[in-house]
Parts: structure tokens; sequence; C-alpha cells
């Protein structure tokens, strides 16, 4: 198989010759294409899609399929599906129902890993965020064992806050194991931050998010993440959980190899307004795209899908094509570990592509996406 399409980098045509699932190399096109090619777009946070909660343990596995089939369409041929915050019955249950899914879907490799956000976060309203308080426990490797069984070893990033007493040797036995370890919905100080940072933390989850509505001027738990240069920033660059300010600055704070998009998607998204359910949780897709609790009206993940996440790094940042992909593909690989797709259109990785133009107001129009077997 040969895909082309015009390289971000530099805009020239390229072939890329593709062999049992890989690329095998990389040459000049014989005739200039019109689209762009980049590897396949990766999200590592995705609660629900196009009508579809991840976070029940009786979500049909069809419906899962034919929300992997839509993220595709937007660009996304790798995602980790997002289990929040809930009771340890419908948490285990919900990563049993992902499990399945991953074995025995066609499309189940497109899903490389799950991703537990909770319930190890902050009890404290503002950074606990749309997480149900009665569910937020302190982290435990007894527990952390237990999400491991019911999926099948596919949990591979963690999302809590170092606030809680004993989470340095949690977060060091996930670490051992090969799990990305991210900070998130915290109410941590600085040394709570450096102690988990050195234990094995390396992400920080939505950055800017999951935070009180005012913190401290210059001693918080944001600036303090934005300044370790051992964390990677995930951000959602919907225009709603960030200002385009905040974005630019963000970036040029973490430097765009230290940055990824996510969209923290739930399930309204590709959907029309209504009212939708995020495990235990109602929430309400408002026609400016807002996802709001419908009791408390506290943003409850997003309505975004990544090719509006590209676009919108390029507008809010004036970050260049190939760094707003970059933002989308090598570097959420390199922080989760997933080492096949690390390289940017590079011999020896995994023959994922997205195909896609710019219209001329500068939205990413996806083409289609490729999965290779």
């Amino acid at each position: 198989m040969v895909v082309s399409g015009r390289h971000p980098a530099t805009g020239e045509s390229v072939a890329v010759r593709v062999g049992n699932g890989s690329i095998e190399r990389v040459e000049p096109a014989a005739e200039a294409a019109e689209r762009y090619i980049s590897p396949g777009w990766i999200d590592i946070q995705v609660n629900g899609f196009a009508g579809v909660d991840y976070n029940r343990a009786d979500t049909p596995l069809n419906e899962i399929a034919r929300s992997i089939e839509a993220q595709r369409e937007t660009g996304v041929t790798r995602f980790y599906p997002t289990v929040i915050t809930g009771s340890r019955e419908n948490m285990l249950g919900s990563l049993r129902n992902l499990a399945k899914a991953k074995r025995t879907l066609d499309d189940g490799r497109a899903m490389p890993g799950f991703h537990v956000e909770g319930p190890w976060i902050s009890p404290f309203d503002g950074p606990r965020g749309a997480h149900p308080k009665e569910h937020v426990r302190a982290p435990s490797i007894d527990e952390y064992r237990r999400f491991q069984d019911a999926a099948e070893g596919q949990v591979r990033l963690v999302t809590l806050s170092p606030e809680h007493e004993g989470a340095c040797p949690v977060i060091e036995r996930m670490a051992d194991d090969g799990v990305a370890v991210a900070i998130g919905h915290t109410n941590a100080g600085a040394k709570a931050i450096a102690d988990a940072v050195r234990a094995g933390a390396t992400i920080s989850t939505h950055l800017g998010n999951g935070a009180h509505a005012q913190v401290p001027r210059h001693d918080n738990y944001i600036t303090h993440q934005l300044a370790c240069d051992a964390l990677y920033a995930s951000l959602i660059v919907d225009g709603i959980h960030l200002p385009p300010a905040w974005v630019k600055v963000a970036l040029r704070a973490k430097g765009v190899a230290k940055a990824i998009l996510v969209t923290d998607a739930v399930a309204p998204a590709r959907c029309p307004p209504g009212i939708y359910r995020l495990g235990c949780l109602e929430v309400e897709l408002l026609p400016d795209r807002r996802v709001e609790l419908t009791d408390t009206r506290r943003l409850a993940g997003s309505a975004l899908s990544m090719d509006c996440g590209v676009g919108n790094a390029m507008r809010f940042a004036g970050v260049s094509l190939f760094d707003a992909t970059r933002l989308a593909t090598v570097n959420p690989a390199a922080a989760v570990g997933l080492r096949e797709r690390q390289g940017y259109l590079e011999p020896g990785q995994a023959a994922d592509f997205t195909i896609f133009r710019l219209d001329p107001g500068g939205a990413v129009m996806v083409e289609r996406a490729v999965l290779a077997a």
C-alpha cells in the first residue's frame, strides 16, 4: 500500500510505502498532492463519543465500535477510553466492558490502553471538577490491582492527585509497571507535586482545568506544573475550557515538545444539543457546545473533536501546522509510551495516517484516517 500527501513540516508531497502494518519508506511523490498526510491522531482522554458513554458497564459493544468509527472521521486513529471517578462497582464494570471491546471488536486495536481518571483526586470543590464527591477516595495499590485485573492489564494511564497521603508509593508502583501517571484534579502544593514527579508522574491532565476559580497569584498548582520541565501538559483547546491567550502562554511555557492536545470528549460529542449520561451523572450539551452537569452547571468534559483541536491550536497560539499535528501525534505517543508511534512518518513506525486539508479559513477538514493492518 502507498499513501500520499503533503508533509506538514515542508509542504512537499511524499509517498509513504506500507508493509505488514508498518512504514517501510518515505520518498518524494511522483505527483503533487493536494491533501496533507500526518501520523494518525491520538487522543489520550475520551470519556465517550457520538452518543456512546464509556463509563457504563452495560454499553453495547456495537455502540463502542460505532464510536470508534465516528472518531476516525475526526482524524483519530487511536484513543484511550477514559473511566472517571465512580463507585468501585461501576468503574470495574466499565473497565471489564472496555477490555471485552478491545479484545473482540475488529477495531479494538484503536484502543491501545485505558485511562483511569480518578477516583484518587482532590475532594474539594473546584479541583474535583464534575467528578462525584461521594466516590473520591485515597489511592491504594490494592485498588490499582483491581483496576488492572478488570481491564485485563490494559490500564496504561492514571490521573490522580498527589495531595493524598500515600500517593507516592502507588505512583512508584504504577510507573514500575509502565503505566503513565498524570497529576490532575489536584489541590496539591509544590512539595507534593515535586514528590509525585520524583516518584514517576510525567503528565499534567488538562492543565488549567479541574481547578479553583481563583488561586494564589504565584504559589499555585497550575504554575508549579507549568514550570516543571519533566511534565507533559495536556490541554483542552476548545475555546471553552481555556481562553486562547492562556493556550498561547501554556504552549510557550511548556514548549511544543511537552504539550498534548486532548478532547476530554464525553458522549454528547458529535451529537445535537440535549441531555446525555456520563456514568452516574446527567449532563447537558448546550447550543454553544458547552457540556455541563444538569444540577450544578459545572463543565463536565467537552464536545470537542480532535480536528477542531488541531485547528484551534494554530489559531489560538500561532503554531505551525506541523507543530499542531505533533501535539496530537508524536507527543501523546511519547507521553504514554506508545513506542510504535513516536516517530513522525518514519520507517519502522506503525502505519497510522490522517489525510486532511485546510479550508481557506484555516479549518482542518479530515478526509480519511487509516489504521493499517
